[in-house]
């Protein structure tokens, strides 16, 4: 009982201290979380929409498990991966990303876009075949169809947009092996929570996951605001 005590005390100490560090490594989550979260949203909210608006989809016995194992792939593979890519060596290491957030937005991004894309898919084809046809009778185009139904399945879309959020925002494996845990440079909340369960600072460590939970919660409280109030 006392060692939740004093994480919590931690906890709030952390907050109030105004230690530009943890600030800095707040600030570098939420930036890198929030640009793979908007990426992710950017490509895969159409993709899903589109897919789930076809009759029958072209190679669909490959593409939606492709899509569905996306959705489970493991945070480490994508890691190595995009490390592969971005490495001297590899197709795209004249970019100079990597050991960068803009690696570790890319991989982030990567682990989320399938969640985006199965989930909205999912959201879409669980509409009324009726409205399609009705909207159709209408006259209304490819776009306003696609529009109309995202708006109808807008629960679905937020689900997928904070199951991805949630997913990327708690990930370390793939974040690590792209960014590499530099201080002041790469450092984000998940990383400096297994840096500090290393050094066998359990309280502290505690602590960041305590504000890790708590920015989890506010982003989805708000995201929840906002599809209630539209």
């Amino acid at each position: 009982m006392h060692i939740l005590v004093q994480v919590f005390q931690n906890a709030v100490q952390l907050l109030f201290s105004f230690d530009p560090e943890l600030w800095s490594i707040v600030a570098l989550t939420l930036r890198v979380t929030g640009f793979a979260l908007f990426f992710a949203m950017l490509i895969g909210i159409p993709i899903g929409a589109g897919l789930g608006l076809m009759g029958r989809i072209p190679a669909a016995g490959c593409l939606l498990p492709l899509i569905y194992t996306g959705m489970g792939l493991p945070p480490v593979v994508v890691g190595l991966c995009v490390y592969l890519l971005l490495s001297n060596q590899g197709p795209l290491g004249d970019w100079g990303w990597l050991f960068t957030p803009s690696a570790m937005i890319l991989a982030q991004t990567v682990i989320a876009l399938p969640l985006v894309v199965g989930l909205t898919l999912t959201a879409v084809r669980a509409t009324d075949p009726m409205l399609h046809l009705q909207l159709r009778s209408l006259g209304a185009t490819r776009v306003q169809l696609a529009w109309t139904v995202l708006r109808e399945t807008r629960l679905g879309v937020v689900a997928a947009i904070v199951a991805a959020f949630g997913s990327i925002i708690s990930e370390v494996g793939a974040v690590m092996l792209v960014g590499g845990n530099i201080q002041g440079e790469t450092r984000v909340l998940t990383t400096a929570i297994v840096l500090e369960t290393r050094r066998g600072n359990f309280a502290l460590a505690l602590a960041l996951g305590i504000i890790l939970l708590g920015l989890a919660f506010v982003t989805n409280l708000v995201l929840y605001g906002l599809q209630r109030r539209d």
